[in-house]
């Protein structure tokens, strides 16, 4: 029978009949190096999404609701297209939160900013 070898460096591999790297740094790198670019693509979007929560903090009152200009969130780096999740009113108006911190465009590149408490009410 052929010794079994580390996967990430190749030495042959002593102990554990089912072992698969020679130390916990093999294993890292073999890992890393496997899932670095859907990691990668993952870090980028919490990224942009944090980066836009932030921007609708800094903007949005804690206690009503306010009305910004797309050309202004666009000026701080907020991107449309990433958001957390959505909620549709019995209206059909959808409003974007990226998290606690919603959006809704009312129109001619208006939106209305949202805060939304619940998300911290005991359930």
């Amino acid at each position: 029978m052929e010794p079994k070898t580390c996967l990430h460096c190749s030495k042959e591999l002593v102990g554990r009949a089912d072992k698969k790297f020679c130390d916990n740094q093999c294993r890292n790198e073999y890992n890393n190096t496997q899932n670095g670019t859907s990691n990668n693509y993952i870090r980028k979007v919490n990224r942009i999404i944090k980066m836009n929560r932030n921007i609708l903090a800094e903007l949005t009152p804690k206690d009503k609701s306010i009305k910004v200009t797309q050309k202004e969130l666009t000026k701080l780096g907020f991107s449309f297209e990433y958001f957390t999740n959505t909620y549709t009113t019995k209206a059909e108006k959808t409003y974007f939160f990226c998290y606690e911190y919603g959006y809704l465009d009312l129109g001619s590149n208006y939106f209305a900013l949202v805060y939304n408490k619940s998300y911290f009410e005991e359930k």
